[in-house]
């Protein structure tokens, strides 16, 4: 069931900070170890918005926007995801962020698996939702829909027609993957860092660097490498899932239980893979328990 208590409102301050010679931009709630909230394609801190007012008594509450995305600065770099984590890095650093706890989605857990693995002495534990678990072994293994559309977003002329000309990832793809129907002031927040084609390179990169049949090499590598060490690592994780999910389908959810020592996990219902806008008050509420359990 679709949350009721969903707001369109953004009423965090807006903070910046150098990161690599660009400004990345971030809000920031609450004191104590940190909670860091990491988004995917084609979001922003925005997606979080009704979450963190859960979880800003339990620690010190960080969304950044990743480079790119939301109000952050747009360089002239590839956005593949190797260039992702530098930021993501390079962030951590420049807060200073030590003890923390990640919460992520889509492109934001590949970054947060990635980062934890190799930072495991500093993370608290890992919090994710609709995530990148591993590399994709056959385009088979996704949805028949699903497979038709990023096959065409990873043909280079038909992928940059749909995405960089038409913003089909944030007209069409965005509002189709939530239960709900997204608001005219929900959607302008999430249109307002693409207004223009130039805008779009960023969004248009993450489909190329999902990891499927041994392609892209290096993000295939890194996810093989992270799928590992999740199996392997006792900080303490909490998988949220929904039905039908997008990523993380009921065959997912089970390998989960089966492989990932010290999990917990939360059904939210009906929800397809924008889980933030269809269940806030479930997902805030259980990542507020499961903080406390943990020792937040």
């Amino acid at each position: 069931m679709t949350d009721m208590t969903i707001s369109a409102e953004f009423p965090f301050k807006s903070q910046f900070v150098d990161v690599h010679g660009d400004t990345m931009h971030f809000i920031e709630e609450g004191e104590g170890d940190p909670i860091l909230f990491l988004h995917g394609n084609p979001t922003s801190s925005y997606l979080w918005r009704n979450i963190i007012p859960h979880v800003s008594n339990l620690g010190r509450v960080i969304a950044p926007d990743l480079i790119g995305f939301g109000e952050s600065d747009k360089p002239d770099i590839d956005y593949r995801f190797f260039d992702h984590v530098k930021y993501i890095d390079g962030f951590i650093e420049a807060l200073e962020l030590r003890h923390f706890t990640f919460v992520i989605h889509d492109w934001g857990s590949a970054l947060g698996f990635y980062h934890a693995m190799r930072h495991e002495e500093n993370v608290k534990g890992i919090a994710f939702m609709e995530a990148i678990l591993a590399p994709v072994e056959s385009w088979d293994d996704l949805h028949s829909d699903v497979q038709t559309m990023f096959k065409a977003f990873r043909t280079p002329d038909k992928g940059r027609e749909m995405i960089i000309d038409e913003n089909f990832f944030v007209e069409r793809v965005l509002p189709g993957a939530v239960v709900r129907d997204l608001t005219e002031e929900e959607m302008d927040h999430y249109r307002k860092p693409f207004i223009d084609p130039a805008s779009r390179e960023p969004v248009w990169r993450w489909p190329n660097e999902i990891p499927i049949e041994g392609t892209p090499a290096d993000v295939v590598e890194a996810a093989t490498l992270y799928n590992s060490w999740l199996q392997r690592s006792p900080i303490p994780k909490l998988l949220f899932h929904g039905r039908p999910g997008t990523l993380i389908r009921p065959p997912l959810v089970e390998w989960a239980r089966r492989n990932l020592p010290n999990l917990d996990t939360v059904d939210i219902g009906h929800a397809i893979h924008f889980v933030q806008e269809d269940a806030p008050e479930t997902i805030g509420q259980e990542l507020a328990n499961w903080l406390h359990r943990i020792g937040k």
